[in-house]
């Protein structure tokens, strides 16, 4: 029993020594590109009510749902999502107010994966979410956002692609598959088989200008020429045209931006979080098997919570960057500038009259009592070891 408390469940992991100094010091640059861009940050309860996540609303699935039960008995979840709290905050203290509102937010989310999948059941997101604001001029400004996160973070290499909700559901609209035949095609599409799609498309007897589009869904890196020639073959096809129009005007203001070199363009992409209604957009780099950064316009949420107001946000997984990072030997640098006072008993109310000063000052000061069975060597590793600017000793 003993050694079994010593080890985490499956899913979770300690994070601790360099690792934690560093993922703080990823978070805190997270931070100040979201603050230099006017996002308030925010914290919402780690764990809701079962409903904000519920399958009406669009997230995930129950399974995947870490649930419990209060002393009323009201079935509560810890939080799969941030997205959907904040909506929920949102329309719940913003209700009212016609501004947009921009919110930042780093907290711990949890989804109860299968075992086989290997991936973590806790990670940690920061993001942001811009309510009240339907324009693609709000689009543009997450997807640039992103980028520069990433930036800031310290990548040089990575994509941003970016879809549209509505070029899948007005290809679907105008096809006439039929339900069993368009759930296997997303299916198809969230495993990146696009051979499995082409053959289904191929079998469908679709219009010349339709089955072109479709054929779209298997290009992973459309151009913006790409797009104007799709927006002529989509123009009897008003859903379609919308979708990829909106994405050629996302494109002009991106390059305003001056990141339109990390962006590309992806039809098939789908998403398991079914409350996105625009643009949707993922960011890849290598040394992750996941997505680095997760995002989209989500029009409808914050109307499950009383409030009628467009929104779009993203989410940086800490865990994905960080990973990313130490794969591709980009340190993310920290300094500790602590200070040692090693002091024998009668000498420890100096100790303390001295590391108050210096605290004063703005300097960290750590109490360290002497222990006569170690020597200097032992505590100058120590002191190497968690990083410790210098060593003082009142003996």
């Amino acid at each position: 029993m003993a050694n079994q408390l010593l080890h985490t469940p499956e899913g979770v992991r300690d994070i601790y020594s360099d690792e934690c100094e560093r993922k703080f010091v990823l978070e805190n640059r997270i931070y100040t590109v979201l603050k230099s861009y006017g996002y308030h940050p925010i914290q919402t309860p780690t764990f809701e009510f079962f409903d904000i996540f519920g399958k009406e609303i669009g997230t995930t699935p129950s399974k995947e749902l870490y649930k419990f039960f209060d002393r009323e008995g009201n079935t509560l979840v810890l939080r799969p999502d941030i997205t959907p709290s904040i909506a929920r905050c949102a329309s719940k203290y913003y209700m009212d107010d016609d501004v947009p509102v921009r919110f930042c937010y780093t907290g711990s989310t949890f989804i109860n994966n299968s075992s086989y999948q290997g991936l973590l059941k806790e990670t940690t997101q920061s993001g942001a979410e811009y309510i009240g604001d339907a324009s693609v001029e709000a689009d543009a400004e997450m997807v640039a956002l992103a980028v520069q996160l990433l930036l800031n973070a310290g990548l040089k290499e990575f994509q941003v692609s970016v879809g549209h909700v509505d070029f899948l559901e007005g290809l679907f609209e105008a096809s006439h598959l039929g339900e069993d035949t368009e759930n296997q095609i997303r299916e198809l599409l969230l495993n990146r088989n696009f051979y499995g799609v082409e053959d289904l498309i191929a079998h469908a007897g679709l219009e010349e200008n339709l089955t072109w589009l479709c054929g779209l869904l298997k290009d992973v890196m459309l151009t913006k020429v790409k797009l104007q020639e799709a927006k002529e073959k989509a123009v009897d096809y008003p859903k379609i045209y919308g979708a990829l129009d909106r994405l050629e005007q996302l494109e002009d203001i991106l390059r305003i931006y001056g990141v339109e070199q990390y962006v590309f363009y992806e039809m098939a992409m789908v998403s398991n979080l079914h409350y996105y209604t625009g643009i949707i957009f993922s960011a890849y780099t290598f040394g992750s098997g996941e997505a680095v950064v997760k995002g989209g316009r989500y029009d409808n949420l914050l109307s499950s919570f009383g409030k009628s107001a467009p929104a779009i946000g993203f989410a940086v997984v800490v865990e994905q960057l960080m990973s990313a990072l130490r794969r591709q030997n980009i340190r993310i640098p920290f300094e500790n500038r602590t200070k040692w006072f090693v002091y024998k008993e009668e000498r420890h109310a100096d100790a303390i009259r001295d590391a108050l000063v210096l605290r004063r000052q703005g300097e960290n000061v750590e109490m360290m009592p002497l222990n006569e069975a170690n020597t200097e060597e032992t505590y100058q590793k120590y002191a190497e070891q968690f990083h410790v600017q210098d060593i003082v000793y009142y003996i």
